[in-house]
């Protein structure tokens, strides 16, 4: 008898949450939702087996409460996916008056590109083992890769979820936990598409990310991937 798997997604309302989120329902998963302010299903999902919560990534504690209703909900977790980031820009220059208003922001970005999604693992681990097939999928970039541009604060907290993702591959090995570092260059989506930086046709679509990343999801233990770069364009690292 198939048992139904469970998947958690952060990020899920919008871009490449979203896309993750209709392509593992349309693979038989049923879905908690985190999202800062939970009300109607997003359009596009619909069904019994979805619960949206309430999970704001600035809030400590939020993440306990999220892996405990969903629990509650469904009695058992299979996979973690931390999608929910923010893209905001910290440099070496010193501002005006030498005011150095990019530490809050620096801040603000560790605090929900990397803290939260620790936090969240931390919480949803213990289940994720138990499922004996657990599956993370940490949404980096290939600015955790290799640096390009000035962003440097950035390019810190995607480097920094790359390792997240190997430190929970190590810690829930031996338990059938499997994680993977999503790192795409550009995606089509409204935070990218906004900096101008090239035609969104040009880009990786997030459907064709979200077959990906539930693809990964999909392997057996002894096929795992660790880190999978995608690329829209040529990269000489790649």
């Amino acid at each position: 008898m198939n048992v139904m798997r469970i998947a958690m997604i952060s990020g899920g309302r919008r871009g490449i949450g979203f896309a993750i989120a209709s392509e593992l329902q349309k693979r038989g998963f049923a879905l908690s939702l985190g999202m800062r302010t939970p009300c109607a299903l997003p359009a596009g999902l619909s069904g019994s087996n979805v619960l949206v919560c309430e999970y704001d990534a600035l809030d400590k504690g939020a993440e306990q409460r999220w892996v405990d209703q969903t629990i509650a909900h469904f009695g058992r977790i299979d996979v973690l996916v931390n999608s929910a980031g923010i893209l905001e820009e910290v440099t070496f220059d010193i501002g005006a008056n030498g005011v150095d208003a990019d530490d809050e922001v620096l801040s603000r970005l560790l605090d929900v590109n990397v803290k939260a999604p620790f936090r969240l693992i931390r919480s949803a681990l213990p289940y994720l083992k138990l499922s004996g097939e657990g599956r993370v999928i940490n949404l980096a970039s290939l600015s955790g890769k290799r640096v390009l541009g000035v962003n440097v604060g950035y390019q810190m907290s995607k480097h920094a979820i790359v390792a997240l993702s190997h430190a929970v591959r190590r810690a829930g090995w031996d338990n059938g936990v499997r994680a993977t570092a999503l790192c795409p260059g550009f995606v089509a989506t409204d935070m990218t598409t906004g900096l101008g930086v090239m035609d969104a046709g040009h880009m990786t679509s997030v459907d064709d990310l979200a077959h990906l990343a539930a693809t990964v999801i999909m392997l057996p233990n002894n096929a795992s991937v660790a880190e999978l770069t995608v690329n829209c364009r040529y990269e000489s690292m790649l």
